[in-house]
Formats: C-alpha cells, sequence, structure tokens
C-alpha cells in the first residue's frame, strides 16, 4: 500500500545481477491498483476474496522494501537505519494522521455513539501502529465486527510498520559481505516457513483474528516478497524467455483474480492451512516474473493508465475508504445498494487525490514546509492538533444510541 519505487518507469529486461527497486516498475502500480479496488468490493459487500489484496500488498511491500535495502547494503556495506525509518515515517505518518484526525471528527458530528466509542478506544492503538494486537487482545473479529470500528482496517498497515522495524536490521546484519544475499535469502524463506506453521497452529480457532492479524502469522508475505527481491530468486526469474515470463504472467493474475472472487471469506477450506500462503507465493512468483519482464502483454496491461493511476492512489484509498463506508447513510438522497457503493468509492477517491496532493507528496518531495526546521514544526503541530482533537472529543457514555431507555421504563 505504502511503498513506490523513485524513478519514471521503464519496460526494459534488468540485468540478473542488478537489484530490483532502482527503476520503478510500472506494472507494480498497476498490481497495486487491482488489489486496493479488491478490497473495495470486498468491504462493499460484492466481492468475497477481495480480502485477499491485502496479502498482494504485504507481498508487494516485502520486495520493493528488501530491494531497496539490499541496494544500499550492497552499495555501501551497511544501511542506514535511522534514514530508512525517518522515510518510512515520511511515507506512511503524515496521510494516516490526517485521516486519523478527520474520521473522529466526522464520527463526532455525523456517526453514532456506539462507532465514536470504540474510535477513541481504538486511536491511540493505530497512532502507536500497534492496533492488530489491540484488535487481538480486545478479541474485535476482522470479519464480524470491524464495521463496529472505525480504524479497523489499520491492521495491516500495523503489521507493514512492524515488519519495517524488525526486516531492515535482519538485512543489516546478514546482507553485508560476499554471499549476504544468499544469506537474507535464507531467512527470508525460513521465516516464511516458521510463519506458516504458526498459523496453520493457530488458525483451526473458532475465532480466527489471532491467525488472521497476528505480525507474526502474516509475516510469510512480506518475507515472501522480501525473498522474491534476493539474487538467488531474480537470477533465475530474469532467465526465464519473454513469452513464458507474460504467458505464467498471465495465468497468475488470472489466478489471483479467480481466487478474490471465488473465495467466501474466512471459512474458506484450508485458508488457514495453506490458502492464505498459497495465494502470496503466487504473488511472489508474479512479482519476481513482473520485475525482470515488465514489457510482456501482462505488464502492459498491468502499467496501463487506471490501474497504475489507481495504484499509485492506493495508499491513501485504503486509508479513506472504510471510514467513508461506515460513515456514509446506508440510503443517501433515497438510494443504496450498488449506487450507494459508487457513491462512496467516489467519494473515497476524492478524499485520497487530496491527501496525495496535500498531504503525501509534499512530505515525500520535500515541499519547503515539510523540510528543515519548518518540517518539523509542521509534524509537532499536526501531532499536537491529532492529539488534541482525540481529548477534547466527548466520550460517548456507554450504551448511548444501542437502547431506548423510554421503551424499557414505559409499563
Amino acid at each position: 500500500m505504502a511503498d513506490t519505487l523513485p524513478a519514471p518507469s521503464v519496460h526494459r529486461r534488468p540485468r540478473p545481477g542488478r537489484t530490483p527497486g532502482r527503476a520503478h516498475i510500472a506494472p507494480l502500480d498497476g498490481l497495486r491498483g487491482l488489489a486496493v479496488a479488491a478490497v473495495l468490493l470486498f468491504h462493499a459487500g460484492y466481492l468475497g476474496g477481495g480480502f485477499l489484496g491485502v496479502d498482494l500488498f504485504f507481498v508487494l511491500s516485502g520486495f520493493l522494501i528488501t530491494g531497496l535495502l539490499l541496494g544500499e547494503v550492497q552499495k555501501r556495506d551497511r544501511i542506514h537505519l535511522g534514514a530508512f525509518w525517518a522515510r518510512r515515517a515520511r511515507r506512511l505518518l503524515p496521510a494516516l494522521a490526517v485521516m486519523g484526525t478527520a474520521a473522529l471528527l466526522l464520527a463526532w458530528a455525523a456517526g453514532p455513539p456506539s462507532l465514536l466509542g470504540f474510535a477513541l478506544d481504538d486511536a491511540p492503538w493505530a497512532a502507536a501502529q500497534a492496533v492488530n494486537w489491540h484488535f487481538i487482545a480486545e478479541q474485535v473479529g476482522y470479519f464480524n465486527a470491524s464495521d463496529t470500528r472505525l480504524f479497523s482496517h489499520l491492521w495491516s498497515i500495523a503489521v507493514e510498520w512492524q515488519f519495517y522495524l524488525v526486516w531492515p536490521l535482519v538485512v543489516a546484519v546478514a546482507g553485508r559481505g560476499r554471499g549476504g544475499a544468499r544469506r537474507v535469502a535464507v531467512l527470508a524463506g525460513a521465516g516464511a516457513l516458521a510463519s506458516l506453521a504458526l498459523m496453520i497452529q493457530l488458525g483451526n480457532a473458532v475465532d480466527t483474528t489471532r491467525a488472521y492479524e497476528g505480525t507474526d502469522t502474516r509475516a510469510f508475505a512480506l518475507l515472501l516478497g522480501a525473498l522474491a527481491a534476493t539474487a538467488p530468486v531474480r537470477r533465475p526469474a530474469a532467465r526465464v524467455p519473454g513469452p513464458v515470463a507474460d504467458g505464467v504472467c498471465g495465468l497468475l493474475v488470472c489466478g489471483l483474480v479467480a481466487s478474490w472472487v471465488l473465495t467466501g471469506g474466512q471459512k474458506a477450506p484450508g485458508l488457514f492451512q495453506g490458502g492464505l500462503f498459497a495465494h502470496s507465493l503466487a504473488a511472489a512468483v508474479l512479482i519476481a516474473l513482473l520485475a525482470a519482464a515488465p514489457g510482456g502483454y501482462a505488464g502492459q496491461a498491468l502499467g496501463s493508465a487506471v490501474p497504475r493511476r489507481l495504484g499509485e492512489l492506493s495508499y491513501s484509498l485504503y486509508l479513506w475508504h472504510w471510514p467513508v463506508y461506515l460513515l456514509l447513510p446506508h440510503e443517501v438522497f433515497g438510494i443504496g445498494g450498488w449506487a450507494r457503493t459508487a457513491l462512496a468509492i467516489g467519494l473515497s477517491l476524492g478524499a485520497a487525490v487530496l491527501s496525495k496532493l496535500l498531504v503525501e507528496d509534499p512530505v515525500r518531495f520535500r515541499a519547503r514546509w515539510a523540510t528543515g526546521r519548518r518540517g518539523l514544526v509542521a509534524l509537532t503541530a499536526a501531532a499536537v492538533v491529532a492529539a488534541g482533537v482525540w481529548t477534547v472529543i466527548p466520550r460517548p457514555q456507554p450504551g448511548v444510541g444501542t437502547v431506548d431507555v423510554n421503551q424499557l421504563m414505559s409499563p
């Protein structure tokens, strides 16, 4: 959701020894666009397996981040961890803070008291990038209780952030020196298998929240993406003949989309016994082949204008769509169903565009107000405003808006 590559798009086949992440690969933006579209349709109730789009986000993030980290450690024999984490914070946190503050104000102004109460409880955990563990501790099931929580979708952002805190340390140590990429590949593969084993162990529970939202149980998707970014995978992928790679990419895209259509939610057979892992593995193979041969028919289709532009908006669109879905009345001007969904998606797109233009891009590309002393002042002011909003919004009394007390007291 949150990762982009830093240069103009290319459609050339990279040399086998080249580190990914140094050129912008347009089809990967298109994959992000497909993933966020699947999530939007799932949350609207129209695509039973659309939640699998989050796994595609995870694999992409693992691939892109590991490519950048390996490129740095191979070039400088070290990773500037402080600079890496600062870049991640600039990419993720400003838009998240703006969305969270606006969502709280909108819930206070127009949302039901119960939604506002839960949002106030969850907001500090979302700010600390630990809301997934908060939901696990509270047993807030993603599939059966997420519509009561304004920030339920932020569990995946928390998982990615926790990965960004730990994985660079691993690459910084294991990736140095001769054979560093091979060591990173071994650790990524072993970690993915350990994560799969843990999901299988925990996935048989009646409440699957722990298996679904745990950082450890979902790490395999990020680690499979990381594995795809290492030389032991990139080199064989780069040697696959172009037409063969293009055909496999087409089949894998069709397979991923079919899984989104055919999967019927958390009760799908085998989902937590290897199904999620298989989906992530297919995504990792697809990404590795697209990175090696982005100019094929599949790469050109994914890199075309609509999926690519949608992918460029994916992070802000993911942030905004769920609060919009929950706060928009079930019927607007007498319309519901698909018409309401179209309106909700349109509003989410509008908010995403504004977020990208006014918040994300200025911070990422270091507009004058976002750098140096001005940037520190802006960051401090944003944090103060967000904390102030959370503090001053009156907390609803328990049960308000859920029970008509007058009816209970009537004879």
